[in-house]
């Protein structure tokens, strides 16, 4: 019997320490609130529950997918260029979804009344290429507008750029998540628009290498299981929340507040990726790509691994 139980133990402890090894390189573009899940994830202690140690790259997004596919990278979590990847034939799949909707709000000087306004005018958004580019674009479509031809978009950087560029006459408007309604305001400009009173758009979530689905099914559950959690706590813990989002985005508890307030309902309790709003993604980036092709879920997002977690866990 004695024997036995130090064989069981050295299992145990082998796997644990498989597990502890398990260091994951994770790409994010910004320390902004839609990424939240993967440095709480990490403070919280829910990917090293999972037996994941996560590396944090801030990464822009047409590098990340390139660093994906050649291995660099093990995970990427901006949705939008991964969907326009996938349908050139890059070998990326979604495999969960952090936030089904988006807190991206239209700020504007004050002189603009709506987002028609914009017709012929500038707005700046951070980089070409990555996700808040194809907000932008199906915000605009939204509105009845051709961001092909109607409004220039100019890239201009982060939020205190965006804001700065306003503030100087290069641009009249620009867009963003929480805190830059919250600076905004401050500045005396204008919201035109929430994105999440109006559709459902995936921003952020796990994107992998196809071939990982199959070489590293067990590890991509353990990432999901620790995004449940993470999510949930966002949603249940308000105070230990607002203490990450302070950390992360290096902001005060008043600036924090704002954006906890502007997000929360942004976040997947379960990190479902709700099909409205990847078909919008599909669409945007079919037109971009100018294919006429039908799109199949499945050439973007194998959720195999996600719904197996989330039977496992009693979700559905």
């Amino acid at each position: 019997m004695t024997r036995v139980f130090w064989s069981v133990l050295a299992l145990i402890l082998l796997d644990a320490s498989v597990h502890a090894a398990d260091k994951i390189k994770i790409g994010y573009p910004d320390a902004s609130a839609t990424f939240l899940s993967l440095p709480l994830g990490q403070k919280a202690g829910f990917f090293q529950k999972e037996g994941i140690q996560a590396d944090l790259i801030r990464i822009r997004s047409t590098v990340a997918l390139t660093a994906l596919v050649s291995g660099e990278l093990d995970y990427q979590s901006v949705l939008g260029p991964a969907v326009a990847a996938a349908i050139r034939g890059v070998p990326v799949k979604i495999v969960a979804c952090y936030t089904p909707r988006v807190a991206t709000a239209i700020i504007a000087l004050p002189e603009f009344k709506s987002v028609q306004d914009l017709r012929g005018k500038t707005v700046s958004i951070n980089s070409l290429g990555g996700g808040l580019e194809g907000q932008a674009r199906l915000w605009f479509k939204h509105f009845g507008l051709d961001a092909e031809k109607d409004v220039k978009l100019l890239a201009t950087g982060g939020m205190e750029s965006r804001l700065t560029a306003m503030k100087q006459g290069f641009t009249v408007a620009t867009l963003g998540c929480p805190p830059i309604e919250f600076f905004g305001k401050k500045l005396g400009f204008v919201v035109l628009a929430r994105a999440q009173e109006l559709y459902s758009y995936p921003s952020s979530g796990l994107i992998v290498n196809a071939k990982r689905i199959k070489e590293q099914p067990n590890e991509i559950k353990r990432m999901i299981k620790a995004g449940i959690e993470t999510n949930r706590y966002i949603s249940q813990n308000r105070e230990g929340t607002l203490r990450a989002l302070m950390e992360w985005m290096r902001i005060d508890r008043e600036m924090a507040v704002a954006t906890y307030d502007g997000v929360v309902k942004t976040y997947s309790d379960d990190l479902s990726l709700p099909e409205d709003g990847l078909r919008l993604l599909i669409d945007e980036a079919k037109k971009n790509a100018k294919l006429n092709r039908e799109i199949s879920i499945d050439q973007v997002a194998d959720l195999s691994i996600l719904r197996e977690v989330q039977r496992e866990v009693g979700i559905k």
